[in-house]
């Protein structure tokens, strides 16, 4: 594919970020379009410098200031669309914003999409699958919500399944979209504050001293996607003009992810074992404290990837093991 003029917002956050770089890389004009309340512009110093890489501050509702970026750029050939509020914790404190945000952003970025006749990607989500009864999760499962009186938590997955709609109904009108379900990607840059994510906030725990917090004995199951695995297949998502068989990629979703199932309580014992590994760390490991877990907390999380394998050449590369020791090697 020729180089490209890419938008990417939430370009300042974990995976935005690792995104940016990559396309950078690979030659392509890219403006990383971020509001800076979760993603930090640190996490772009690597690209900063580049004469093909451009760095605004804006809300991704703003119509007018994403037409600023559009303008930086003289046109967009590819929207990768990231920006989102994320974080356990804000689903629950903070529904309204997250659904504004969430749809909201989506509506405005698509609508920027369509009016330069540019590629969409969506980062969607697996929590778009609700409280997912069907396991691995793959397309055509039911999308399963519970009554929003209990808690908030699907203010965020209901939010990206609203954005699977809108991308769906674009694409059924001649958008080339397509769309993206990361499954619990990990790395350095990724948060470990109480608003962050668990192997992030394990790390936390052991340089920083602090009790590790477990929920619900740790008996939940995710599979942990290494960053650059992640990011390479938003890349292909984004990059190929057709699937690996010449079919057309508008209108598809690809789960992104490890299909190795770990238990929190098992992922707590690997994050040990890597620290354990490293001869120069004599600190004690922290205590590990119980707590209930959060309301529609999901028991079980697994993708079927065959979809992003056979259309997008993808696979992952990476074990968590692998990867839990380069995050603590980059951490330390």
């Amino acid at each position: 594919m020729a180089l490209q003029r890419i938008l990417v917002t939430g370009g300042a956050g974990f995976i935005g970020s690792s995104l940016c770089e990559r396309l950078i890389e690979e030659g392509h004009t890219v403006l990383a379009y971020d509001s800076l309340f979760r993603g930090k512009k640190s996490n772009l110093a690597s690209i900063e410098g580049n004469s093909r890489f451009h760095f605004m501050q804006g809300d991704v509702r703003d119509v007018d200031r994403l037409d600023d970026a559009l303008e930086v750029l003289g046109g967009v050939d590819i929207v990768y669309h990231l920006a989102a509020v994320n974080g356990t914790k804000w689903f629950h404190e903070a529904a309204h914003s997250v659904i504004d945000v969430n749809i909201n952003g989506t509506l405005r970025t698509l609508e920027l999409a369509m009016s330069c006749e540019a590629r969409y990607v969506l980062a969607s989500s697996p929590e778009a699958f609700g409280e997912a009864k069907q396991q691995p999760i793959q397309n055509g499962n039911e999308m399963t919500f519970t009554d929003p009186s209990l808690h908030q938590r699907h203010s965020y997955g209901a939010s990206k399944y609203l954005d699977e709609i809108a991308c769906q109904h674009a694409a059924r009108d001649g958008l080339d979209v397509r769309i993206v379900r990361p499954f619990n990607a990990y790395g350095p840059r990724l948060l470990g504050d109480e608003y962050g994510q668990v192997v992030a906030m394990f790390f936390s725990s052991v340089l920083n001293n602090t009790p590790l917090k477990m929920h619900n004995g740790g008996k939940q199951t995710r599979s942990f996607t290494w960053i650059t695995d992640t990011v390479d297949g938003f890349y292909r998502a984004g990059l190929m003009d057709a699937a690996l068989d010449g079919t057309p990629l508008t209108g598809g979703a690809f789960n992104i992810g490890s299909t190795e199932e770990v238990s929190i309580q098992s992922l707590q014992q690997a994050v040990f074992e890597a620290v354990a590994a490293d001869s120069t760390w004599s600190q004690a490991m922290p205590e590990v404290q119980h707590e209930d877990g959060y309301h529609g907390d999901v028991s079980r999380r697994l993708p079927n990837c065959s979809e992003a394998e056979a259309r997008l050449g993808w696979k992952p590369t990476t074990s968590l093991n692998q990867g839990l020791t380069m995050m603590w090697n980059s951490l330390r």
